[in-house]
Parts: structure tokens; C-alpha cells; sequence
């Protein structure tokens, strides 16, 4: 009779978290918090213009009706033709070549950067911050200063090997030991995904045989993109802190709102929890993985959804109250160290990518950034997201998210408007909860529709400070020999179907960002779509060399629902 009445709860319980989701995905009555957004809401409900006034085209559901409501607000027009170039704003979740080479630059706003792997994918990250770290200890060992210095890699990001380069592979291969736990992740998945744990030999001696045989297989070799092999292994954290006996992580936001000049922001999301007790020893992964697709798979979500997300007032409390004086941390923990650490990091993580990202007027992007705290209070970067979920499935998420989507659409606007006027960037009316990382004013950067460079004035001394002002930036990598003046940007490839950039310009001389290229261990013949490359308020200095990567791959797509069934029916997202 007890399994009989477990069952029929089990079903009653699938049964509503369908229900759920289907009302997630069709209403979001509701969801506003203040009368500004509410009356956004409303410019949703009315019927579409009869005028011909500015098309918007959003591909997918991710944020879809907050982003409608925005726009519809000021009088645009939806478009649903993914194919249609004379739009003002174009959201896709799937980033398709042809929207790029369609993009009028100076006229358009275009959601994601079209090479925002270098972040967004985990072999980007690695490399990226690899090969800044490098550079970075090349100019300190030479450097006569003995001022405090920047970041260091190993302080925030997991020890981390690739298991496409045989050297690496090898070399973890040969330090594992039972004492330690690791997990596996592939480069370019999201939703937890074909991750796993590494807790004993047998399981490394069974990895190691996989990839081996794979590497001879000469079938493989000719695969264009080798997913079985793009995969890390890092250093799993053991000792997480822990709320209520349940494991966390934070998710905040990295906002590139404008790439000429760069202008880059931080703003606070939510933390995430896991349903069930932390137990490092559990074999399985809803207990080590906190994002929302896992927690998901629980029958217990639906009844208990509310408690795997919290407001950071709510963390904040919570830590105040735990942890404040137990730990001698002080009080506001999670508003004053945590947000300066999460911030730094940030900022330390775009400056790895700063001179390799695609830099058109017009592109703007929203990256999602998780950390981690551990039991010492010290935090950990696990990942950055392309397209985070945007969704509004529990009262904390409609309180946090709308706000983030308008003020991202807000800024992106306004910073686009004020550099294609020329005029200066701060103050910015529609900065409200981000927070500025970096002013790019001072940097070189090419002018929209030619190719003489223009160096903006430097901010009056009385502008806002850069929250993380303390601490300083990297030293200035050497140049490299190709980027002179007067070098020409890649083509996109042939196969592309569309044509060139058609504000093709001269790159600056590098001068402080520029990463010295320098090539990697034995290698198999795998192409993460380029990714091995070298990211409040006062504007950091120096230039950049705007060096460009050539369109296509995925990026890591972070949102809830699945887009493999959009893929195979011929969904382009865009």
C-alpha cells in the first residue's frame, strides 16, 4: 500500500511540474516588480503596430517576453522572419554565421558576441587565462616594480588539464591518486551534460583507455570536430561551504554592453542550491551540480523549487547570521569581500580576451557568470555561460531577472547611441544595479566607417570610481609581430554564404593586451574553433589590438529548455 501511495504521489508531482512548465514558458503575468516594468508588461498585451516602425527579432524563449515587452514598450515591431536585415535588435539563443555577415554595424543591435567562446566555452577560458597567465609572469619576472600584482590563475580557477593534448592528458594521468576526486565536463555542453566524477583508478584507467583508442583510430581523425576529446578534467572541491547542509553556488552577471569602446559591467544575480543533503561521497550528481536542469530531475522539485534559489540579501543574512563571527568575516560578507572578489575576478577574466574578442558597434553581450565558495570562505570561478536561463520559474528569479534583461537593453542602447555620436559615455542615465568594470574611452579603437583610429579623451576626474579600483591590472604583453598597422582582419570562411565585414578597419598597435601567441604542446588535430587564445570606477588604461577569429562553433548555452530537437527540425536561432 506504501509503494502504491508513493507512486501515485510521484505521478501527481510529474503532473504538476508539467503543468509548470508549460505555464512558464506561455505566461509570465506577473513576474514585474516595480510600476516601470509593469508597464512594460502592459506594451506586451497590446496588439502589434500597425506602423512601420523598428523590427526586433528574438529566436528562441529564453527571456523572449520580457525582451518583447521592452521593445514593444518603445513602439518596435516583432518580426518573426529569422531571415529579415532591417532590424533594430535581434536576440538568438543559437548564433547563426550568416546574421553576422548580414550585420550593419552603426545601424543594428546583435545579441552575443559572435567569438564569445573564447570565455563562454571551457577550453576558452582554460587557454584564455593560460596564456595571460604566461604573459603576465614573463612581464613581472622582468618588470623592476615591486608593487603589489595582479590576479594570479591559481587562485580562482581549478587546477584543470585538457584531455585533447596528449601532454596534458598524460600528465594527469600520471598525478591522479584515490585521495582526490576530480570531474569531467565537455568543453561546449551546458544542463550538466555528459559530466562525471573521477574517483578511483579504475575509472581514470577506463578514461585513459578511451581516449587513447580513440586518439588511433583513423575514423577520428578525420572527424571535423572531435567532441569525444573536448573535455577538461578539473579539481573537484570537496569542501564546499555548505547552507543548511545543502551545496551552492553563485550566479552573477558579466555585461559587455558595447565593444567600441568597450564598456563592461558586473551585476549580482542569485544563488542556486541543490534539493538534497551535500555528500561528497554520493555517486549521484543533483547532490554535486546545482544548476536548475538537474535539480529538475528530482520529483521533489515542483514542492520544493522555492528552496533551491535565494535573493543575495538572502545569502547574505543567512552568512551574517551562520558564519559572521564564527569565521571572523565581516559583517555584509557577501556585499563588501565576496562582490570585490567576483568582480576582480571578472574584470581579470575579460582582460585575458579583451584583444581577441569580435569588436563591431552594435554587438552587446550577457554572460553568466558561477562561482563557488568553499568552507575557508575562499571563491572559486567554475564556469562562464553564454545565453544564461532567463527564466522565471520561482518568486526570487521574477524578482532578480527582469530587471537584468531591461537594464542590459537599457545600456546596450544608450552606450550604442552615445559612441556612435561620439559623445562621452559617463554618466549613464540607465545605470541602476550594474555595476562599471571597464571603461574603454581611453583605449584605441577603430572609428565606424574608417580606418584612422581615434583615442577618446580621458573621463573628467570627477566620474565614478571602478569598484575594484584597488587592484591592479595585468602588465602589458609584448606585441606580436603580425599586428601591425595596416594588417587586414580574416575573411569569414567560404562556406559561409555571405560576404565580409563591410566595416573592415585597421588594427591599433597593440600596446597592453596583445598576448604573444606562442604554440602548445603535441596536439591532436582538434580545433576548438580557434580558443586557444591568451576579463567600481575609474577607466583602466592602455589600448588593444582588435584582432579577429573567425565566425561559427557553439557556444555554451546555459538556458533550461533543449535546442538538440530545434537543431535536427532545421532551427537556425536567428
Amino acid at each position: 500500500m506504501g509503494s502504491d501511495q508513493e507512486e501515485g504521489l510521484l505521478h501527481q508531482l510529474s503532473q504538476l511540474e508539467h503543468d509548470a512548465e508549460l505555464l512558464e514558458d506561455t505566461d509570465t503575468t506577473g513576474l514585474f516588480a516595480t510600476p516601470w516594468e509593469e508597464q512594460l508588461l502592459e506594451g506586451e498585451k497590446q496588439p502589434p503596430s500597425t506602423g512601420q516602425g523598428p523590427f526586433f527579432y528574438i529566436g528562441g524563449t529564453n527571456g523572449a517576453s520580457i525582451i518583447s515587452a521592452y521593445c514593444r514598450n518603445k513602439g518596435w515591431q516583432r518580426t518573426q522572419d529569422s531571415r529579415r536585415e532591417d532590424y533594430k535588435l535581434k536576440w538568438c539563443e543559437v548564433k547563426c554565421r550568416d546574421t553576422y555577415c548580414s550585420f550593419r554595424e552603426g545601424e543594428q543591435l546583435l545579441y552575443q558576441l559572435p567569438n564569445n567562446k573564447l570565455l563562454t566555452t571551457k577550453i576558452g577560458l582554460l587557454s584564455a587565462l593560460r596564456a595571460y597567465s604566461r604573459v603576465a609572469n614573463k612581464i613581472n619576472k622582468t618588470s623592476l616594480s615591486t608593487q603589489a600584482k595582479g590576479l594570479r590563475m591559481e587562485e580562482f580557477f581549478p587546477e584543470t588539464y585538457r584531455l585533447d593534448i596528449r601532454d596534458e592528458r598524460e600528465a594527469f594521468f600520471a598525478l591522479f591518486d584515490e585521495t582526490q576526486t576530480w570531474i569531467c565536463k565537455p568543453t561546449a555542453s551546458n544542463q550538466g551534460k555528459g559530466i562525471f566524477l573521477l574517483r578511483n583508478q579504475e575509472e581514470v584507467n577506463s578514461l585513459q583507455a578511451k581516449t587513447q583508442s580513440m586518439e588511433i583510430d583513423p575514423a577520428y581523425r578525420k572527424m571535423p570536430f572531435r567532441a569525444p576529446q573536448a573535455r577538461i578534467v578539473q579539481r573537484y572541491i570537496e569542501n564546499p561551504l555548505l547552507l543548511d547542509g545543502k551545496k551552492f553556488d553563485v550566479r552573477s552577471y558579466l555585461l559587455i554592453a558595447c565593444t567600441m569602446p568597450y564598456m563592461v559591467f558586473f551585476c549580482h544575480g542569485y544563488a542556486r542550491l541543490t534539493l538534497g543533503l551535500y555528500d561528497p561521497h554520493s555517486n549521484d550528481l543533483g547532490g554535486h551540480l546545482t544548476n536548475q536542469f538537474m535539480q529538475k530531475k528530482s520529483p521533489l522539485y515542483v514542492l520544493l523549487k522555492e528552496d533551491t534559489v535565494w535573493s543575495m540579501e538572502h545569502l547574505n543574512r543567512h552568512i551574517n547570521d551562520k558564519f559572521r563571527k564564527a569565521k571572523g568575516l565581516p559583517r555584509d560578507w557577501v556585499f563588501t569581500t565576496f562582490t570585490k572578489r567576483m568582480q576582480q575576478i571578472m574584470a581579470h577574466c575579460f582582460l585575458a580576451v579583451k584583444s581577441k574578442l569580435e569588436c563591431k558597434l552594435g554587438y552587446f553581450d550577457l554572460i553568466g557568470c558561477d562561482f563557488l565558495i568553499d568552507e575557508n570562505f575562499k571563491v572559486w570561478l567554475l564556469e562562464m555561460n553564454a545565453n544564461p536561463a532567463l527564466h522565471t520559474n520561482c518568486e526570487v528569479l521574477k524578482e532578480v531577472i527582469p530587471g537584468v534583461v531591461m537594464e542590459t537593453l537599457d545600456l546596450a542602447l544608450e552606450t550604442f547611441q552615445k559612441s556612435l555620436r561620439n559623445q562621452k559615455m559617463l554618466p549613464l542615465a540607465s545605470q541602476r544595479r550594474f555595476v562599471l568594470l571597464h571603461n574603454g574611452e581611453t583605449d584605441l579603437w577603430p572609428r565606424l566607417g574608417g580606418s584612422r583610429l581615434s583615442c577618446r579623451p580621458p573621463p573628467a576626474p570627477s566620474g565614478p570610481r571602478l569598484a575594484y579600483e584597488t587592484t591592479p591590472s595585468a602588465p602589458p604583453p609584448p606585441a606580436r609581430a603580425s599586428d601591425k598597422p595596416g594588417a587586414r582582419r580574416p575573411a569569414p570562411p567560404r562556406d559561409s554564404g555571405g560576404r565580409g565585414s563591410s566595416s573592415a578597419q585597421r588594427r591599433p598597435r597593440p600596446s597592453q593586451d596583445t598576448e604573444a601567441r606562442a604554440p602548445g604542446p603535441t596536439e591532436l588535430q582538434f580545433d576548438l574553433w580557434d580558443a586557444e587564445v591568451p576579463a567600481a570606477r575609474r577607466p583602466l588604461a592602455g589600448g588593444e589590438a582588435l584582432t579577429r577569429e573567425p565566425y561559427g562553433g557553439p557556444a555554451v548555452d546555459e538556458r533550461e529548455e533543449e535546442l538538440e530537437g530545434r537543431r535536427a527540425a532545421g532551427h537556425r536561432g536567428s
